[in-house]
């Protein structure tokens, strides 16, 4: 983890590898949910980013690298004040991102592809697939964040 502090704020970096297995996530994504949160990147009560994070690194590693124990998943994590940026990449084959079906329309209601990628859109505000589907870049800004934290209040 490098941090950085610049005019605006600190910067923190984080690179970190997973393996090709389900238990790893959650320790993972609580941890850095906590740091991102403790550093001011994420409001407390948030939930946007860690709901949108499980979905590609459980996408990684059970369909890009198929659970195998000699692939990693790669997670690359950028908090600045204006906002978090993460990147998660497999060593899978990839996936053709414009032959995915939209789960929300009427024939697609009881598929269950294309829900976590549909998710990773709504939480997230800009979504990008890399290198044929290997690679999700993911950000979303401090001020949505922070409007959607008052958008759900109870007050």
């Amino acid at each position: 983890m490098t941090i950085a502090h610049h005019q605006i704020g600190p910067c923190i970096e984080l690179d970190r590898s997973l393996p090709s297995a389900l238990a790893p996530i959650s320790p993972f994504v609580d941890m850095l949910m906590l740091l991102l949160r403790k550093c001011g990147c994420v409001p407390p009560g948030e939930s946007d980013v860690e709901t949108a994070l499980r979905e590609p690194l459980g996408n990684a590693i059970i369909r890009g690298n198929h659970e195998n124990p000699r692939k990693r998943v790669y997670i690359r994590c950028r908090c600045e004040p204006d906002g978090v940026s993460i990147t998660v990449k497999d060593k899978g084959r990839g996936f053709d991102i414009s032959r995915m079906s939209d789960p929300t329309a009427p024939q697609n209601i009881d598929s269950v592809h294309g829900r976590g990628i549909y998710l990773v859109r709504t939480f997230m505000d800009e979504v990008r697939f890399e290198e044929g589907g290997i690679v999700v870049h993911m950000r979303k800004s401090a001020q949505a964040a922070t409007n959607n934290v008052r958008k759900y209040s109870l007050e």
